[in-house]
């Protein structure tokens, strides 16, 4: 709990050596890097988006490194089977024949887990990570299994190869805090990466907080503040990305078949309070609404064929409900 201003600087610090520490490993993507720390201090679950090569897995596993927990990675394919995912009931017999029935535990079992290339799982082998992303559990055999905590699931996907592929479920996309797209480096960031990757010396960051000191940042987080206006404003930002909404922007109304859902409002005041607290301050700001919408919303907005045809994405929605939004404050 943040009694005081030592406590609240204390928390920040953690955050700002956090994010220090991965950045020594990982070259540029601050804004990815930001998100992926907030998501993991609001105690949520993160979709990454990028091309094959841009460095997703080594940046969930830098995080993994810097927070010491432990790592588990499942390469999702199309005959991966949710048993591979979740693990299975086992018949053991013993020196004298009784056979005794024990659960192996499978790799969902850590407190980071990636999921890699997500949408080349079938649809049935995807639902499997439902229960466990919802509610920390996982039942086989007819038992239901706590999870370990801290948990999380980082998943990745490619948005450009489609074939053999299966999209994910709108009902799974939403248990998903943030979606987070990765971005080609610059010039200068590409040079870093060769240099730092082509000599016998690989960087690998080191711990600087554990599973215990992230709970404890969660819970201070969750502590923080929001103001009644600053909620009437976030409230009206999710049900503004409904068609039916009157004061719904022109493009909304037109190229989005369907909003988001409370998930998104739950999702925008958790992580706005990750970047209050990163900023050492104990109250959420419009600013801090305005800063997570993007990661929160881009998942959650369904749009119409004729958008999808124009090649428009989310994003463009989420930026023209800001716009109106601050043309009326």
């Amino acid at each position: 709990m943040i009694e005081s201003k030592e406590q609240l600087e204390a928390a920040a610090s953690r955050i700002a050596a956090l994010r220090e520490e991965v950045g020594r490993v990982i070259v540029g993507q601050k804004t990815v890097v930001d998100q992926l720390l907030w998501c993991l201090i609001a105690g949520g679950h993160a979709l990454l988006e990028g091309i094959p090569g841009l460095g997703k897995t080594m940046l969930v596993r830098t995080v993994a490194d810097a927070v010491a927990l432990r790592f588990s990675r499942i390469q999702f394919t199309p005959d991966l089977m949710p048993s591979d995912i979740t693990g299975t009931s086992l018949i053991d017999f013993g020196a004298q024949g009784a056979a005794a029935q024990r659960f192996q535990a499978g790799p969902i079992f850590g407190n980071l887990v990636l999921a890699d290339e997500i949408n080349r799982a079938t649809p049935k082998t995807q639902s499997a990570l439902l229960e466990a992303m919802q509610e920390g559990t996982v039942t086989a055999g007819g038992e239901t299994h706590p999870l370990p905590r801290p948990f999380f699931v980082l998943a990745t996907q490619n948005p450009i190869e489609q074939e053999g592929t299966y999209p994910l479920p709108e009902a799974q996309l939403d248990r998903f805090l943030l979606k987070i797209g990765v971005d080609y480096p610059t010039r200068d960031e590409l040079k870093e990466i060769v240099k730092r990757t082509t000599t016998l010396a690989q960087p690998r960051a080191q711990y600087v907080i554990d599973g215990k000191e992230l709970l404890e940042l969660q819970s201070a987080a969750k502590e923080l503040l929001i103001a009644e206006d600053v909620l009437d404003v976030a409230v009206k930002l999710v049900m503004m990305t409904h068609p039916a909404e009157p004061d719904a922007p022109d493009e909304i109304k037109r190229y989005v078949r369907f909003g988001a859902g409370p998930r998104a409002l739950q999702a925008l005041v958790s992580v706005a309070k990750v970047r209050a607290l990163s900023s050492r301050r104990l109250h959420v700001s419009w600013q801090d609404i305005r800063e997570v919408a993007l990661p929160v919303l881009r998942h959650r907005i369904v749009l119409s064929y004729e958008a999808q045809a124009l090649g428009m994405d989310s994003d463009v929605m989420t930026h023209s409900i800001l716009r109106s939004i601050e043309a009326s404050r």
